[in-house]
């Protein structure tokens, strides 16, 4: 017997929520608590970045790349570089490579810092939240003794990286290297271990194996599903090929075990970057690259493992020192089309966290 009559309740959540990662706006139907639709709603940031690279040099457009996954620029930089090296068929110098996979993998890890910290965030564990912060700030300063930038680090050049790291940088990676397992059992200790976090997210915001496909999903979200899928493995680029490391993989489907995958994989991030270190060579880091970059007639595309999910970057070149036509695959984009399945029948409370463990960005939504 239903005691209570209820109406539908349409709540606004964004764009200027502050639990929104970015300008999104989620159109929220309810009943009572209960989630009943959910409708996303994106294209608040009107970027054009797409667009833009037309009127764009090849190497001016680099900058560009920064600002897709604000949180990872250098791993934004690796995929559009390549993607024209591909095209323009240039070969990177050795150092180079290694250079790149370091700043990449950084990148890696100050994401899942910032993942991990705003998820503890969204249900006010603000203790949990300084800690990944405090210690993000500390790969921030290794990309600031670098490039002079700490969020968009435009280090890498078309054939290879701008310069080398000066000579503090050494040191302070290898510390931080060091740290990295103390860093990972803090988290665990202070958020994720903890019992009433486990409540929070455990067993909600499924999301099935047999979705992923149907969604296209990529990313850690789908290792979280059951699916040990990662292009660093399955389709290595650059240098990958040389390292060992695993693809870290759950089962529990669930947003417990979207935030404990990222925690997995900032340790193999750690470790590809300890077989970098100890493996660079010497040698020159940039490429004879001409200044008016022509790449002949043709298409090309490039796919990398970005922090969130595949990058994917399509460029057709008619010839010319600019491209004719360049398409962004954003694995953001595409995995948050999953949410109104896996969020329907959740609580509201649940929602946010929910959404958090998609782990999505406005940037790479709205480009």
């Amino acid at each position: 017997m239903n005691v209570f009559n209820t109406e539908e309740l349409v709540l606004n959540m964004g764009p200027q929520h502050p639990s929104m990662h970015g300008l999104i706006r989620l159109l929220v139907s309810l009943e009572g608590e209960v989630i009943t639709k959910i409708e996303p709603k994106v294209g608040y940031l009107h970027r054009g970045f797409e667009k833009i690279a037309e009127n764009k040099t090849y190497s001016q457009y680099l900058p560009y790349t920064d600002r897709l996954d604000y949180l990872s620029s250098p791993a934004n930089n690796l995929g559009y570089a390549q993607a024209v090296e591909k095209l323009a068929e240039i070969k990177v110098p050795e150092r180079a490579e290694y250079l790149r996979i370091i700043f990449a993998e950084l990148a890696r890890i100050a994401s899942h810092q910032v993942m991990i910290g705003s998820t503890a965030l969204d249900m006010a564990g603000v203790s949990a939240w300084s800690y990944c912060f405090r210690d993000r700030e500390r790969i921030l300063d290794l990309f600031e003794m670098t490039s002079g930038s700490r969020l968009t680090v435009n280090f890498l050049r078309i054939g290879g990286v701008s310069h080398e790291p000066p000579p503090e940088f050494w040191p302070a990676l290898e510390s931080l290297l060091e740290d990295i397992p103390n860093m990972m059992e803090e988290y665990y200790g202070i958020f994720l271990g903890n019992e009433i976090a486990m409540a929070r997210m455990k067993n909600v915001g499924i999301l099935p194996k047999e979705w992923v496909k149907r969604f296209g999903l990529t990313g850690p979200i789908i290792r979280a599903s059951g699916i040990q899928y990662d292009v660093r493995k399955a389709q290595p680029y650059g240098i990958y090929d040389r390292f060992d490391f695993k693809v870290p993989v759950r089962y529990g489907c669930d947003t417990y075990d979207r935030t404990m995958i990222r925690l997995d994989e900032i340790g193999e991030s750690a470790k590809i970057i300890g077989q970098a270190m100890r493996d660079i060579p010497e040698g020159p880091i940039l490429a004879k690259v001409p200044k008016i970059l022509k790449p002949p007639v043709g298409e090309v595309y490039h796919r990398v493992e970005n922090t969130k999910a595949e990058l994917g970057f399509y460029i057709v070149s008619d010839g010319s020192n600019k491209p004719a036509r360049l398409h962004i695959r954003s694995g953001t984009f595409i995995n948050l089309q999953v949410l109104p399945k896996i969020a329907v029948g959740c609580k509201l409370q649940d929602l946010i966290m929910i959404f958090s463990s998609l782990d999505p960005v406005a940037g790479e939504v709205d480009k």
